[in-house]
């Protein structure tokens, strides 16, 4: 490909005032309407008459511009351009969203939480979002350090990672037929450790995954950082099954080494798996499964019985062999599980290792609006990452209205295929319409999620 013209014979002028940039927002805003977005918002906030008047359009907005890309509160400008006045309503400049997110406290954070909790709620009920959730649902539950730089973040700390920064805390849910959406988050202090919270976390997970239909099997997944008697008793008191990464302690090393020769099922990985310790990919590994008692150093009434699933591979770099290791670590690598799973042991031991369907989440957030976190107030960031939630969730719901490729599709990819797609503005028999590109190439997608978004029925209730 190149240029049809020299040079010279090219020029450009920012003078059309019908033109947009981002035409799919139509069809998103119009779900969130039809969601309740707004109507949620200004019926739960309660900030404080500066910054806090018009709650509802200022939340809307700031998700219609992380949707549309923005990834720091000067981006939302991009909400003020061509013919988006005549489009949209309400539309605020920059300047004011960020007077409206510093007017954020601890206590309306927690009522955006709510806000986003009902909007998700109602998203599964409008779309297709978790399809399968009646019968198998998975509750993930990680952490990352957002990086952050210079001395103005309030609660920027060194954390687990080495990397300066705040600590974001997400709950993901999915099922076997959907891609995952996010039904809870925290943001902590860069130092926190990873499990604090997280017992309450899971709770208003669980909370709202049973809101959006969860009635069949949950189980709840986490890596070694949750292994912890509060953790797994929220996800019991929620009604859920866990699944968690054990520590290395005295008590799993004598479980694992109770485990007869003959106790282990050979299995081969379909796609190998990263083996992080032992920096390679491993294909072959081998399974056995013990009862184990969990927390017997807690009170009687807190120990937890369940199964210890344990898969071990062997050993290629003997530097990672010390020398005062028994025979049990001498050739091979333990990896425990600790579940109540119902599930068979090869289906509970691969159902375990599909928790890193949350990375694909994390990755999502960094690539979008957690590429920074805006504000120098603890507050406005944890305010921008619920609002980053809330527009994570709204573009898989338009996603799963697209077709069934983008309903699993990654939010950049359905950013630049279903919103970022350049319109223009005309009026005919008072009806305003959109005419985009010709020939372009998700025509099919963008018009059924057109359709769907603006004309299809509510949903009966």
């Amino acid at each position: 490909m190149e240029l049809s013209h020299s040079f010279s014979g090219v020029s450009a002028v920012f003078d059309d005032p019908n033109l947009v940039s981002c035409g799919g927002l139509v069809a998103v805003l119009a779900l969130a309407r039809r969601c309740g977005l707004g109507e949620l918002a200004g019926a739960r906030l309660t900030l404080p008459v500066k910054g806090g008047v018009n709650a509802g359009l200022k939340v809307s907005g700031l998700v219609a511009g992380l949707v549309a890309g923005a990834d720091s509160i000067t981006d939302l400008d991009l909400l003020r351009h061509g013919g988006m006045g005549r489009v949209f309503t309400g539309i605020r400049a920059p300047s004011t969203m960020g007077t409206f997110l510093r007017a954020f406290t601890f206590g309306h954070v927690r009522q955006l939480d709510a806000v986003a909790e009902r909007f998700l709620t109602r998203l599964s009920g409008h779309t297709p979002l978790l399809p399968g959730a009646g019968q198998v649902c998975f509750v993930d539950v990680d952490d990352t350090v957002r990086e952050t730089h210079g001395y103005a973040k309030e609660g920027a700390g060194y954390g687990y990672s080495g990397v300066k920064g705040l600590n974001v805390l997400l709950g993901v849910v999915s099922t076997p037929l959907a891609a995952p959406v996010i039904a809870a988050t925290r943001l902590r202090r860069g130092p926190t450790n990873s499990a604090r919270g997280a017992a309450r976390l899971i709770g208003d997970t669980l909370r709202t995954v049973a809101a959006c239909g969860a009635s069949g099997l949950v189980i709840v997944r986490a890596d070694s950082a949750y292994y912890g008697h509060d953790v797994i008793a929220a996800a019991i008191r929620g009604g859920a099954r866990f699944s968690v990464t054990t520590r290395t302690n005295p008590a799993v090393t004598r479980a694992i080494a109770s485990i007869p020769a003959d106790g282990w099922t050979p299995i081969h990985y379909p796609n190998a798996v990263w083996d992080e310790d032992e920096q390679r990919w491993i294909s072959d590994a081998e399974v056995a499964e013990v009862p184990f008692t969990a927390f017997t150093s807690h009170p009687k009434a807190d120990h937890i019985t369940a199964r210890l699933i344990v898969r071990r591979v062997k050993r290629l770099n003997p530097a990672t062999v010390t020398p005062d290791q028994g025979e049990l670590f001498t050739g091979y690598r333990y990896h425990g599980v600790f579940t109540n799973s119902p599930m068979p042991m090869l289906d509970a031991e691969a159902c375990h290792r599909r928790h890193a369907i949350i990375e694909q989440v994390i990755a999502d957030l960094k690539a979008g609006p957690l590429a920074h976190l805006p504000s120098g107030s603890f507050p406005a960031n944890s305010a921008w990452l619920v609002l980053a939630a809330i527009a994570f969730n709204l573009t898989r719901a338009a996603g799963c209205l697209a077709s069934a490729f983008h309903a699993r599709a990654a939010t950049a990819t359905i950013r630049a295929q279903l919103i970022t797609v350049p319109a223009r503005v005309a009026r005919s028999a008072r009806n305003l319409v959109l005419h985009l590109p010709r020939d372009w190439p998700w025509q099919t997608a963008w018009e059924q999620l057109f359709t769907r978004a603006l004309h299809a029925p509510p949903p009966a209730r």
